[in-house]
């Protein structure tokens, strides 16, 4: 009998607790399983040896109902990068030193792209090195919905579900004036633009919100965005556009570069913000009309109010099926979803190839974007809009809602 052990690294969302839940589920179930541990800050907690006995904190059902709707990240998170073992391998023997010490047979690694990488590189050593008594897999999350080889991520239908909701709460709030107005909405999206285009679904019969649509998959022009506002300004008084985060222009710049900070994070990555702020600036100079820009920002990670069921019920099965595939005796492979054909939606979860996925970024294809490049096409809208469906009911305490806290 082995002991499992569960972590999560990268960016919070309101989807990665049902992910843990499914593996503790799944660790609880099987007899092949003794102990369910987590991991607390990801990959570090296991190089420091910290841990905490799930089995024990969420032997309860209902703990576990409460953890799966809780959002952000329970088990806390990091971001660091492992090392090449070809270069250093300290941290791989350490890390198979720790797992082994605390009789540790399966591990289940919980996040995006970044944390995909680290599943790859450690299942690599283990094979190439003959440890084959450690089933390591990953289970996918990110709210960007960029991992490669699965329809879509747990927790982009929870983060796309309330921004759909934000831009139809905007629009209220807009509509209520008889002047001119533009209002700009940055959206998180460094290079792929699946968050933004979620803003699509705030469209009903009542209102064509946003009116303009820009995902950074394509190039973008500040001299054609002046005239799409224009333009849209003479149809319509009040003007909602959505932007991502990482527009860039024809030769690859982010757009507005000097509102940049500048750092980036321990996998190269910048920190993005201020496009929204550049654009009102120049809707400000350039035509003159009431304008503001609105920055998401963490509120779209984190919306536990606002939970897709869909995605938790997916997030959720996700993490069981990853947990039941290494005590089966897979490794190096990460759960993901393919969708069914067919009008009805439906998933079934597969097994998907880690060396496919790992630091490879899955963008929204270019025929999905309009020619002009300031909307997206039906086809993306029909891709989008099951996954925002169903709602969740959460507790409440006092007003507010309840958390699973450890």
């Amino acid at each position: 009998m082995k002991n499992m052990l569960v972590a999560q690294s990268g960016g919070p969302s309101a989807a990665i607790n049902a992910t843990i839940t499914g593996v503790i589920d799944t660790g609880l179930e099987f007899e092949e399983v003794g102990h369910v541990y987590g991991a607390l800050n990801g990959i570090k907690g296991v190089l420091n040896e910290n841990f905490v006995r799930l089995d024990e904190i969420c032997k309860d059902p209902a703990t576990r109902e409460l953890l799966a709707v809780t959002p952000a990240a329970a088990l806390g998170s990091c971001r660091w990068k492992l090392k090449n073992p070809e270069e250093d391998a300290r941290e791989f023997e350490e890390i198979i030193r720790i797992l082994r010490k605390n009789n540790i047979g399966y591990f289940i690694y919980t996040g995006g792209n970044d944390s995909m990488d680290t599943v790859y590189k450690l299942s690599t050593y283990c094979r190439e090195h003959g440890v084959d008594d450690i089933k390591i897999m990953g289970a996918p999350k990110t709210i960007d919905n960029d991992l490669g080889e699965t329809d879509h991520c747990p927790g982009f239908g929870s983060a796309a579900k309330f921004i759909a909701t934000a831009f139809t709460e905007i629009a209220c709030d807009c509509y209520v004036y008889d002047i001119p107005s533009v209002t700009i909405v940055e959206v998180m999206g460094r290079n792929a633009g699946w968050l933004t285009a979620s803003a699509a679904l705030a469209r009903n019969e009542e209102r064509n919100v946003p009116q303009l649509i820009y995902l950074c998959e394509k190039a973008f022009s500040t001299k054609q965005f002046v005239e799409d506002v224009k333009e849209a300004l003479k149809k319509e008084n009040n003007i909602i556009i959505a932007v991502s985060e990482g527009l860039k222009d024809a030769q690859g710049r982010y757009v507005g570069e000097e509102m940049k900070s500048g750092k980036e994070d321990a996998f190269g990555h910048q920190y993005l913000s201020g496009i929204g702020k550049y654009l009102e600036q120049v809707v400000t100079d350039q035509i003159g009309c009431k304008v503001r820009s609105v920055e998401l920002n963490i509120l779209q990670r984190c919306a536990g109010y606002m939970l897709s069921e869909t995605d938790i019920m997916e997030s959720r099965n996700l993490g069981a099926y990853a947990a039941v595939s290494a005590i089966r005796g897979e490794s190096g492979k990460m759960s993901a979803l393919k969708r069914l054909p067919g009008k009805t939606y439906g998933v079934d979860i597969v097994l998907a190839d880690l060396s496919k996925i790992a630091n490879v970024e899955k963008t929204v294809p270019i025929e999905w974007i309009t020619e002009d490049g300031h909307d997206i096409t039906q086809e993306l809208v029909d891709y989008l809009k099951p996954l925002i469906q169903g709602e969740v009911q959460i507790p409440y305490k006092d007003g507010v809602p309840q958390h699973f806290m450890l």
